[in-house]
């Protein structure tokens, strides 16, 4: 398999708009109602909920970046949903979509652009942390050790506090705009046509650049709906990454030229 790829290389796009997004939030959530995706996600939320909060519960010192970790965890979504974008791909085209195929893009010609894929999303993830505790130790961090309570209390109760927000949130948003130009078609199809990385990835740069402001629309209606999700001890995310993960499917079947 060619790894290496030009801008020549990537797929012609098409244009989205608002109407897409919905379109493909109400195919995701049709494919959810055929194939659930909540019995196979819950043995696997819920030991990682209780690992980590044991986890920040005997390691008070990383409480800090609770916040920073949680949502640097949606830069890994793609990831995840490589499974839900192989189940719709086979509904859409009258094959077997049973749960069996739920692992096939790890197996076959996906598997290798999947793993560097993962590999750049990943060190997104690591920088952001990185970048994350830097900003801590520059703001709130200058307050010296605080427990839990007393974080929340300097976070808005000091200008070092406002501070951290307001830069946090802004580099925050930065990481996010980069993965999701990088990311959000460039996993989908790799499991749909097995296509270099660098192939992949230039076509969703692309995508992203015909429809800069529908795209970052759709960025902010996963994370609504991802935070939703979370909210009643994370039991939303059973039906909201299923459903996000079939959504963009059917969105990148738009925006781009199969």
């Amino acid at each position: 398999m060619e790894l290496i790829a030009t801008p020549t290389d990537m797929a012609p796009v098409r244009a989205l708009t608002t109407d897409d997004l919905r379109w493909a939030l109400r195919r995701g959530w049709d494919d959810f109602r055929s194939r659930r995706g909540d019995l196979i996600l819950l043995p696997i939320i819920y030991p990682m909920v209780v690992v980590l909060a044991a986890y920040f519960a005997f390691n008070a010192r990383l409480f800090p970046l609770i916040f920073p970790l949680v949502a640097g965890f949606a830069l890994l979504g793609p990831i995840a949903a490589a499974g839900f974008y192989e189940l719709a791909r086979r509904r859409e085209t009258g094959e077997s979509a049973s749960w069996q195929h739920f692992l096939d893009p790890l197996k076959g010609r996906s598997r290798l652009p999947i793993a560097l894929l993962t590999a750049m999303l990943a060190t997104i993830f690591i920088l952001w942390v990185m970048t994350a505790q830097a900003l801590y130790t520059a703001t709130l961090g200058q307050l010296g050790p605080a427990t839990p309570a007393a974080f929340i209390a300097d976070l808005f109760g000091t200008s070092q506090g406002l501070e951290l927000i307001i830069v946090g949130n802004l580099v925050g948003a930065g990481f996010a705009l980069v993965s999701l130009a990088l990311a959000a078609f460039s996993f989908p199809m790799v499991v749909d046509k097995g296509v270099a990385p660098a192939t992949a990835v230039f076509t969703s740069l692309a995508a992203f650049r015909r429809s800069p402001v529908t795209m970052i629309i759709w960025g902010l209606m996963v994370a609504g709906i991802l935070v939703l999700g979370a909210l009643p001890l994370f039991v939303g995310l059973m039906v909201a990454l299923p459903v996000l993960g079939y959504a963009t499917w059917h969105l990148y079947t738009r925006a781009v030229d199969r």
